[in-house]
Formats: structure tokens, C-alpha cells, sequence
């Protein structure tokens, strides 16, 4: 510390330095003043929201609404801070009209930096975090407490909005992707069907029933001919049979009824006989047709399978699609509004400058205790016993103009203050004799 190391040092320094510590403190201290006026103040409003669970339990209703709202909500954050957004707003609030030197990017980052989002994770079941966000809060700092409030119920509303919107629009998609799905397949079929009849039509398989269907015709045919074949050979014998001593009258007659039910029994079995050679004849495709006809049964199969599965989802879909236009589902709730500030919360102006003043008067003292450190001289005849080990004889006090003036008065305060005394004496005497 060079010649300062006691208290009376510090003193002696402080009272050699006085102009110029009162000099810097005095500029510093106007110098705060007007920096505490030029800054203005800070206002915060604060609005919060809880991300209210589905009424239905899912399990009951599933949502088509997939992801955790930690992920759904960083997203719609990341569309609020967009550019596009940000430019909306200022321009819809008038934000920063006074600060017209500043350009619309400088306004955005601005606009950025004084708008903080938050959200509280909610506890977790078990040991899984299914990334479920219980409450966000959207702070606002301006200059204007109508602004702040402004801004942070912006901000939350927009949030609300968003998040329902998309919602909305993750379930019509998945709705209307089902349907799509749904419609398509009806037409495969529908195309599938209409081709099936065309290839029937070509291969002469138009006859009602399918292949085992007729083949099923043919074996009941088969079993009523066999049963007309026994009848005949039975109406044959009963022919040859017939007595012959009876009247002729009688014997004519009864040949003539066998011969009635004979030929009868012969027409129902051509009859019968024909039809089997249609059906027969039918039967005859060549092993390609065959197979053909399984490839349509099996792709009618696979169409009818995909169709049932798009069905039942499409009316989950539907289901989704009711509970998020009800609102059912999960939804943005506001849990406290953003209020109008009543106080700011930067550092107030008296603050403001009692901190400069502070700073200024410690300045002031650096520059002193640096100005002594540039001329280490020893003022005193303390100082020289302290730094050399030597009493000097005789001390010269400072004989500069100021100290001299303060010398010849201390000495003329003395002669006047002795010559009171001697008058007062010499008076005293007077009076004693």
C-alpha cells in the first residue's frame, strides 16, 4: 500500500485527495441521475394455464390424438416464436412504436428475449414419464403494464386456440384417411365383383350357384334318376306280369296304365337326364378357369378382411373425432389470468441512482488511493520512523500557498489570542492594586 498503512494514513490521503474525490463523485453521482431517468421501467404480468385431462377415460373412448402434450405443446411454442407470429403481434399491439430507430428483426428479438414460457412436468405413475405437462405459465416484461398484460394473455390464448385446432385437425385427418381407405375398398370390391361377373359371363358360368353348388345338383340328380331307373324296371316287371287269364278288357287296360306310368317315368328321366349333361357340361372348365376363380374368391377374401379392419378403425376415428369437437378430450383451461401490474419489477429510479452515487464515491477513492500509489513520498515524521527506523530532528510543514495561508492563520489566531491574554492580565493587576 506504499505510505498508507493506518488509519491516520487513510485520513491524511483522503483529506490530501478531497477535490478530486468530490470532483468524481459529484460528476458520477449526476451521471447516475440521468442514466436512472433514461432507463424505464420493467413490467411483468404473468398468465397461467393447466392442461386439463380427458373427461372419458381412454379406455372407454381412445383418443386419435397421439404423442405427449410435452411434445404437442414445445411445438406450438416453437410456432409462437416464429417470426411470422412475433410481427403479428407487435404490429397488432403497437409494441415499441417510441423505439423507431429499431428495425423489425431488433423488434423481434426483442420481443423474444421479454416473453419466457414455462411448464411444470405432472407427476410421474410409477416409474414411466409418459411426458404429460400439468401447467404452463407465459410471462411478459414490457415497459407498459397494459402491454405486458396484453402480451401474456396473447400468448396463452393463442396457445389455447392452437393446441385445440390441432387437436381438431390430427382427428378430421385421421377420420377422413379412414374413409378414404374405406371408400377405396368398397370400389376394389365392388370393381372385383364386377369383374367376376364379366369372366363368368365370358366362360359361360352363369348359371345360378357355384361350382360346388352344381356339383351337388348333379349328385340330386343323379340319386332321382337311379330312383326313376328302379321305377321303370319295377312298372316293367309289373307289365309282364299281368295275368293272362283274365278278360282281355282288363288285361288292355291295365297294360295300357303301365304303359302310361312306363312312359311317364321315361320322360321325367330324360328330362332329368338332360339337365345333368347341362350341369355336366358346365363342370367341364379347363383347370385354368379353375384356378382363376380361386384367385378372385381369395382376393374378395383379403378385401373383405381389410375392409372389416378399416371399418373398425374408422369408427374409432369417429369416436375421436366426437370427443375433441365436444371438447371431451384434453383441453387448455386458464387457472390464473394475467393481471394488470400495479408495481415494477426493475430497480427503481432512487435505487437506481443511490447505486451510481455509491459507485461513483468508490471510484473516487480508487483513483485517489491510485494517485498516492504514483507518488509513494513520505509526508510525516511518523511515516519516516515507520518506513526507515530513523526520528527525525526537525519537521518543515508543507509550504505550499494553501498550507502556508493555513500556517500564517494558525500563527496570527495565536498572537491575537496571546495579546487577550496579556490585555486581560495586565487589567487584573490594575484592579488588584
Amino acid at each position: 500500500m506504499g505510505p498508507i498503512y493506518t488509519f491516520d494514513d487513510i485520513i491524511d490521503m483522503l483529506r490530501r485527495r478531497a477535490g478530486v474525490i468530490i470532483l468524481i463523485t459529484l460528476v458520477g453521482c449526476i451521471a447516475s441521475v440521468f442514466w436512472a431517468l433514461s432507463i424505464a421501467h420493467v413490467y411483468q404480468s404473468s398468465e397461467v394455464i393447466q392442461i386439463e385431462q380427458p373427461k372419458i377415460a381412454n379406455d372407454l373412448a381412445p383418443s386419435t390424438v397421439e404423442g405427449s402434450s410435452a411434445r404437442r405443446l414445445q411445438l406450438i411454442e416453437q410456432q409462437l416464436m416464429a417470426r411470422g407470429t412475433l410481427i403479428d403481434i407487435i404490429q397488432r399491439f403497437d409494441l415499441y412504436d417510441n423505439m423507431t430507430e429499431l428495425r423489425t428483426s431488433e423488434k423481434v428479438d426483442l420481443l423474444r428475449r421479454s416473453v419466457t414460457i414455462t411448464g411444470v412436468a405432472a407427476p410421474r405413475e410409477g416409474y414411466a414419464d409418459d411426458g404429460t405437462i400439468s401447467v404452463m405459465t407465459f410471462t411478459a416484461e414490457m415497459d407498459n403494464p397494459a402491454d405486458a398484460q396484453a402480451v401474456a394473455r396473447e400468448f396463452a390464448d393463442r396457445t389455447r386456440q392452437m393446441s385445440a385446432a390441432q387437436r381438431q385437425s390430427q382427428t378430421l385427418e385421421t377420420l377422413e384417411f379412414f374413409q378414404r381407405q374405406e371408400q377405396n375398398l368398397i370400389r376394389d370390391i365392388s370393381a372385383l365383383e364386377a369383374e367376376l361377373a364379366d369372366y363368368r359371363a365370358e366362360n359361360d358360368l352363369s348359371l345360378a350357384g357355384s361350382l360346388e353348388f352344381r356339383r351337388g345338383e348333379i349328385s340330386s340328380l343323379n340319386d332321382a334318376i337311379l330312383e326313376l331307373d328302379r321305377e321303370i324296371i319295377a312298372t316293367r316287371l309289373a307289365r309282364d306280369r299281368v295275368n293272362p287269364d283274365a278278360r282281355a278288357a282288363t288285361i288292355a287296360r291295365e297294360q295300357e296304365e303301365l304303359n302310361a306310368t312306363l312312359e311317364s317315368l321315361s320322360t321325367q328321366r330324360d328330362l332329368l337326364q338332360e339337365q345333368r349333361e347341362i350341369l355336366t357340361t358346365s363342370l367341364q372348365t379347363s383347370p385354368e378357369v379353375e384356378q382363376e376363380l380361386a384367385r378372385f374368391e381369395r382376393r374378395m377374401s383379403q378385401l373383405q378382411d381389410q375392409l372389416e379392419v378399416i371399418t373398425a378403425r374408422r369408427n374409432e376415428a369417429e369416436v375421436g373425432f366426437s370427443l375433441e369437437s365436444d371438447q371431451r378430450g384434453e383441453k387448455l383451461i386458464t387457472l390464473e389470468q394475467a393481471e394488470l401490474p400495479d408495481y415494477p419489477v426493475s430497480l427503481s429510479r432512487k435505487k437506481r441512482a443511490a447505486v451510481g452515487g455509491m459507485g461513483s464515491f468508490m471510484l473516487a477513492l480508487i483513483v485517489a488511493f491510485l494517485l498516492e500509489l504514483r507518488r509513494p513520498i513520505i509526508r510525516s515524521a511518523r511515516q519516516m520512523t515507520r518506513e526507515t527506523g530513523l526520528v527525525p530532528v526537525v519537521s518543515i510543514p508543507d509550504l505550499s500557498p494553501q498550507e502556508k495561508r493555513r500556517t500564517l492563520g494558525k500563527v496570527w489566531q495565536q498572537r491575537l489570542n496571546a495579546g487577550k491574554q496579556g490585555r486581560a492580565a495586565r487589567m487584573a493587576r490594575k484592579q488588584r492594586g
